[in-house]
């Protein structure tokens, strides 16, 4: 059996903690004596692969002498996101480790800015999430894909919590002419994007077949917006597998969505053109 990958949150705090003992010119050895562990497993915990848990980070801050109150408290939330648990804990054994990372990240972020070439799962009814999922794997189960399908009907819960979360995608519209599977699941898919799309905290605005050479030329893209003590994170699928990204590739792509949103309709505009689209599949 295939050892399970690092998780994101874990890969984040090892990285973290390996600049601190870094910045304080300590070795590996100095401080597995102080943490009492050997070398390898201390570089183990920074690379993610062993989870570093709370009496870990606490002692890397002591022994690399950070006061900064602010700092330490950082450090420490990350120690507790790792293990923090919610209602996908459950599916980390059917969906792969990746998807795992997105539906934390999504719970976290303040705001979401994607494009898309079909509907986001976030606002996918049913049958049309299901439809996309026996699309992109014919090979898949009824059991696994109801397990996947349970997932994505669930992470839609975010949009209507108490604090809910923003989100604005910019939305090819052969989304809106291309039926997953039939023209009816398709009209109902549309009318669903009609109603949230008057959500305050949801907006959609469709780039137009005809626009110009626009950014999203090298297919879809998400940014997270996250709070302290994270930064941005640009997620992107492709047929190989998922990336995330930070740092100056995450700000590439918020400048292409930027971009993309200068070759957008407006909001209204945006509705007005999913509107006609599903009155001409009536």
């Amino acid at each position: 059996m295939a050892k399970p990958s690092p998780t994101l949150r874990s890969q984040w705090l090892g990285q973290q903690l390996r600049l601190l003992r870094e910045e304080a010119g300590l070795t590996l050895k100095e401080v597995g004596q102080y943490v009492q562990r050997d070398p390898s497993s201390v570089s183990r915990m920074e690379a993610g692969v062993h989870p570093a848990r709370l009496p870990d980070v606490l002692a890397y801050l002591d022994i690399a002498g950070v006061e900064d109150p602010t700092r330490r408290e950082e450090l420490k939330q990350m120690g507790r996101d790792i293990w923090q648990k919610g209602w996908w804990t459950g599916y980390a054994e059917d969906v792969a480790a990746s998807l795992i990372d997105r539906v934390w990240l999504e719970n976290r972020a303040r705001a979401i800015r994607s494009y898309h070439l079909v509907i986001p799962g976030l606002l996918q009814t049913h049958d049309y999430a299901e439809a996309v999922i026996r699309a992109e794997d014919p090979d898949a189960s009824d059991a696994l894909v109801a397990r996947f399908l349970e997932v994505r009907m669930r992470r839609q819960q975010i949009l209507d919590r108490e604090d809910p979360l923003g989100l604005h995608v910019v939305l090819d519209e052969m989304a809106l002419r291309r039926p997953s599977s039939s023209q009816e699941i398709l009209r109902d898919q549309l009318g669903h994007l009609i109603e949230v799309v008057g959500q305050a905290n949801v907006e959609i605005r469709v780039l137009p077949v005809d626009a110009e050479s626009h950014p999203g030329l090298r297919g879809p893209f998400e940014l997270f917006e996250m709070p302290e003590p994270y930064t941005e994170v640009g997620y992107v699928e492709g047929q190989a597998g998922e990336i995330f990204v930070e740092g100056a590739k995450a700000d590439r792509l918020r400048r292409k969505y930027d971009g993309l949103c200068a070759f957008a309709l407006d909001r209204d505009a945006s509705a007005a053109l999913i509107t006609k689209a599903a009155e001409d599949l009536e």
